[in-house]
């Protein structure tokens, strides 16, 4: 294992089921040296000065699933885009890691020469681990966008893996899970705005994780948009405009 891979979750009980690599790359990708691997992310730059929108994407999703569509409307709001590949996905080298992949963010972001202030981290699912990770370590971002996010990671990681087989004790994983994902602590060090998107039946990640998202915050301006329409998969699909105007008002109140 390459990286910071001591944890337990990396290993492939726990990480190999929540971690799905996706082979669609990007054709002209912006490569991100890290820690034992190479990422095929795509930076797109409409304004030098703007802000950019450090991007996460869920776990079944790679970053070619956003360019161009997602992208330009990102450039259509004046938006700069630095849509982060997770390692093993899109062309990217190295292994999917839950806990390994914390660093990449914070590569990602220097590589890209993206002032934190100006950047506004956005995580979509599983993509929130590292969103909120990104915005624990950098807590001066100009803002943060979690959409169908998860609070709790061990709700996760306990529903479907089998421990018994792989010999893993619940408690550890649990104190692992604190240790690496623990949202409460890092939400309750935020202070800058937040907004976050999800559905009213997602299915796959209950609302009560947004709710858990919003209440953990310490930030003064935070706002839960939630969707009557769409599930997990088309938050997005079914409520678009709503979805678009939410985060150029995020924006524009930054």
């Amino acid at each position: 294992m390459n990286g910071r891979t001591s944890s337990v979750l990396d290993l492939p009980a726990i990480s190999g089921c929540y971690l799905f690599p996706q082979p669609r790359c990007v054709r002209d990708p912006f490569l991100v040296e890290v820690n034992g691997a190479e990422l095929t992310c795509y930076r797109q730059v409409v304004d030098p000065n703007a802000f950019t929108v450090v991007h996460f994407h869920g776990n079944g999703e790679a970053v070619a699933d956003y360019v161009p569509d997602f992208s330009e409307e990102l450039c259509g709001l004046g938006l700069n885009s630095l849509f982060v590949e997770y390692r093993e996905y899109g062309g990217s080298t190295g292994q999917a890691h839950l806990v390994a992949m914390l660093d990449d963010g914070e590569a990602a972001l220097a590589a890209a020469q993206v002032s934190v202030e100006k950047a506004i981290v956005f995580g979509r699912s599983i993509g929130s681990l590292y969103a909120i990770e990104l915005a624990h370590r950098r807590p001066n971002i100009a803002g943060l966008i979690i959409e169908s996010g998860i609070a709790n990671p061990a709700e996760r990681f306990l529903a479907y893996a089998d421990l018994k087989t792989a010999n893993l004790d619940e408690a550890e994983i649990l104190a692992e899970v604190k240790h690496h994902f623990n949202h409460k602590a890092k939400l309750s060090g935020y202070t800058k705005p937040l907004l976050i998107l999800h559905t009213e039946h997602d299915g796959l990640i209950d609302i009560s994780h947004a709710e858990r998202n919003l209440k953990w915050a310490a930030s003064s301006q935070k706002r839960l948009l939630r969707f009557p329409r769409g599930d997990h998969n088309s938050i997005m699909a079914y409520n678009f405009d709503e979805y678009l105007k939410a985060i150029a008002s995020f924006v524009k109140s930054l």
